[in-house]
Parts: C-alpha cells; sequence; structure tokens
C-alpha cells in the first residue's frame, strides 16, 4: 500500500505563497499545507483555508528564521536587535540546550504559536516545524509536552533515503518519540534533498520511486517573487515548484505510482487506535 500526502510549508509567508497554495490544491496535487501563525500574510492564508475545507491544514512551528508570535520583549532572549528568531541554526540550537533561560521562553513561543493556531478555529491537520528543529530534542521534547494539548496527532518525520548519516540518530529519536506518543507519521519523506529545486522533471522522477507506506512530499510554492519571499527563500525555484504541483504530467505520475493521494487527518480517522504507520499501515 503506497500513501501519499503532499505538503506546502511556508503557508502564510506572503500572498504569492498563499496563492499557491490554494490554486495547487484546487487544480493540482497539494493535499497540506503547514501555516506559519506569525508570518506577515497569515491572516490571509487562514481565510483561503476557510474556503478549502478538503485541505488539511497544519502548523508550520517556527522557532528559528521568522517572526515570533509573543511580543519580541516578552522572548528577548530569543530574538535578535530586529526582534526576529535567530537565523543561525547551530547557535541556536546550543542555546536552547544550556540556556535555561532560552529554554523557558522558547516553551513561551511554541505554546503561543499553537494557542494562535487554536485561534484559527481550523481542524489541526499535523504539525512540522520549520528547518525541521523538532531533530533537536529539546525542540521536541517541548513539542511533545504543549501540543496534544491543542490536538496534534501528527508530525512529519525528515526521512529521505539516502540522506546524510549524521542525522540518523536523531531521526531514530524522533521517530521512536514519536511512536511512544502514538502520534501519526510519515515513513518517508521526498524533496529534502532537492528543497527549492523540486520542478516538474525532478518530481515526476521522485515518483518512480515511491516506497511502499506513507510518504510525504513537500515543497515550497508561489505564483510569484517578492522582496520578502526572496529574503527568506534565497535561490528558490518557487515557481517552478508551484508550476509541478498543478503540472498534469505530474499527475499522471502519481497516479503511474500507485499511490493514493491523502492529508495526515486520513492517518488518525483510518487508524485511531494505533497511529505508528510504520507498523499499522504496511
Amino acid at each position: 500500500m503506497r500513501r501519499l500526502i503532499v505538503t506546502a510549508d511556508d503557508f502564510g509567508l506572503d500572498a504569492p505563497v498563499n496563492d499557491a497554495v490554494e490554486r495547487a490544491h484546487r487544480d493540482g496535487i497539494l493535499t497540506c499545507a503547514s501555516l506559519m501563525v506569525s508570518a506577515p500574510a497569515a491572516a490571509d492564508a487562514i481565510a483561503r483555508a476557510r474556503r478549502l475545507p478538503s485541505l488539511g491544514v497544519g502548523l508550520h512551528l517556527t522557532v528559528v528564521r521568522g517572526r515570533p508570535a509573543l511580543p519580541p520583549a516578552d522572548v528577548p532572549d530569543l530574538v535578535d536587535a530586529n526582534g526576529e528568531l535567530p537565523t543561525n541554526l547551530v547557535q541556536a540550537g546550543f542555546r536552547f540546550f544550556f540556556l535555561p533561560r532560552v529554554r523557558r521562553q522558547l516553551e513561551q513561543e511554541i505554546r503561543a504559536q499553537f494557542e494562535a493556531f487554536r485561534a484559527t478555529r481550523l481542524p489541526l491537520d499535523h504539525v512540522t516545524v520549520h528547518n525541521h528543529m523538532h531533530l533537536h530534542p529539546t525542540v521536541l521534547g517541548l513539542l511533545l509536552r504543549i501540543g496534544p494539548a491543542y490536538g496534534m496527532r501528527a508530525i512529519r518525520i525528515p526521512d529521505e533515503r539516502g540522506g546524510g548519516l549524521a542525522l540518523r540518530p536523531w531521526i531514530a529519536l524522533l521517530r521512536a518519540r514519536a511512536r511512544a506518543a502514538g502520534l501519526c507519521f510519515n515513513d518517508a519523506t521526498l524533496g529534502l534533498r532537492d528543497s527549492g529545486a523540486m520542478d516538474s522533471a525532478r518530481v515526476a522522477r521522485l515518483l518512480r520511486n515511491v516506497p511502499h507506506g506513507v510518504t510525504e512530499m513537500y515543497f515550497h510554492p508561489a505564483t510569484a517573487r517578492t522582496p520578502y519571499i526572496e529574503r527568506e527563500l534565497p535561490g528558490y525555484r518557487i515557481e517552478d515548484e508551484f508550476r509541478a504541483l498543478i503540472d498534469p504530467d505530474v499527475r499522471r505520475a502519481v497516479e503511474a505510482s500507485g499511490a493514493r493521494l491523502i492529508a495526515f487527518r486520513d492517518l488518525y480517522q483510518e487508524v485511531p487506535e494505533k497511529c505508528s504507520v510504520s507498523s499499522s499501515l504496511r
């Protein structure tokens, strides 16, 4: 059995991203989108999502490279001089782990983002984390402590075949802790190594090797470039990624793969009593 979740990250980043999400869901293969609740175009994304009840909308938790949900004055050790979350992931990781005051503010910020998503009144389809920072044990621990109270049932495991060996222990830990928490998760990921370059030809090639189980393929689409998108996603071929999502040849490649398109919520609706998909859906 092959099941394929197709997700757009950074929903809410800017209007062309939101436009791409809406059009790719209506006219293409997109099944899910991950909402950045404190991004500049979040309100527009929420309005669009309410018009798209079949779109699985999740929280794209942002603890680096973005704007906090809380006022910067409330999380002074979590933000830079411009009031934005840190851009140096390694340095942020050390601070999250070793500095108690930073961990306390990180917990407050994570809770605030879940609260902001709850305020949208959208069903929480899944949770992803910007730059896959839930591979960090501190972020993961806080996510697993806070998320279930807000209806978190599914998360992304960023595990692509042939990925770097350095991340294997952290991916294994994430998978084990997600399973222990009874969360749904994907077995495999497509697009991790090709992030920002998921054009039609590359997507069609990846679809020739969709593994058994549950696979997530994720994108960063937009219908146009803006200065803010350029700043946040430098070098990403965002328009090519949007075109891939609505390309009839890509849809035919999905059909040829034998995979059924689903959202994360289909996992916990179909197997509510046990949501570790790697053991229950293979």
